[in-house]
This record gives structure tokens, C-alpha cells and sequence, in this order.
């Protein structure tokens, strides 16, 4: 897989905390992980950002958070489920239409490797 290199930065974390921990926590445990990786590559985030849903010109706080913001232009969606839905891809790419934000990564931590929980997701 070839990304360009922020999303490659973040999924060098997301390998380094899988690696460490393995499947089978809960998904508050892999974002404050995830945090502390991002942190030391000294790449700036934000943990549960507030994401209003805009509706015929007013802003509406419906209490949806993107896991991480990573530096205003990647939305990491975490989960630690046993599989992947379409659900799951279809809320990530509606955060990505609301926060005007055309890359994402869903990264499921439930997983045996990695690889195999991580989807990639271009607007």
C-alpha cells in the first residue's frame, strides 16, 4: 500500500500499539495509545473532536466526535471490533463529508495483524 506520508506516519503508530497490545481491548484504550504514538512523532491531533452536523445553514451539535483529527487533514476512526461493517465505513465517510476532510483511516484493532483492520479512505 502505498499512502502518502502523514496516513503512513499514523499507521506506523497504529502498528506500534497493535504490536504492543494486541486484539482485545477496548477502542478508549487504543485512542489514548494512539495519542501517546502520535505524540512522540511530534504530529499534532485532536482526541474527540467535536463534529457539528451543518443543516440548511445552521450548525447542529448532535454529539458526533471523530476519534482523531490528525493535523486538521486525516480522520482516524478507531474500533476494536470482530468484524469491519459497512456501517462502520459509511460513518467514517460522513465524517469526512462533514469535516470537509478528504482522507481517512478506519483501523480496526481487533484484528490478528494489523493489515488486516485497516482501510483507507479518499474523498
Amino acid at each position: 500500500m502505498i499512502f502518502d506520508e502523514l496516513s503512513n506516519q499514523v499507521i506506523a503508530c497504529a502498528l506500534e500499539v497493535h504490536r504492543n497490545l494486541g486484539p482485545g481491548l477496548l477502542e478508549s484504550t487504543y485512542e489514548q495509545c494512539m495519542a501517546y504514538e502520535v505524540t512522540q512523532k511530534k504530529i499534532s491531533f485532536k482526541l474527540q473532536y467535536l463534529l457539528p452536523v451543518e443543516y440548511k445553514s445552521i450548525k447542529l451539535d448532535c454529539g458526533y466526535r471523530i476519534d482523531i483529527l490528525v493535523e486538521d487533514n486525516l480522520i482516524l476512526e478507531l474500533k476494536s471490533v470482530e468484524t469491519i461493517l459497512p456501517i462502520h465505513e459509511a460513518q467514517i465517510l460522513t465524517y469526512m463529508k462533514l469535516a470537509k476532510i478528504k482522507t481517512g483511516l478506519l483501523i480496526n484493532f481487533n484484528v490478528k495483524k494489523i493489515k488486516e483492520g485497516l482501510k483507507r479512505f479518499v474523498l
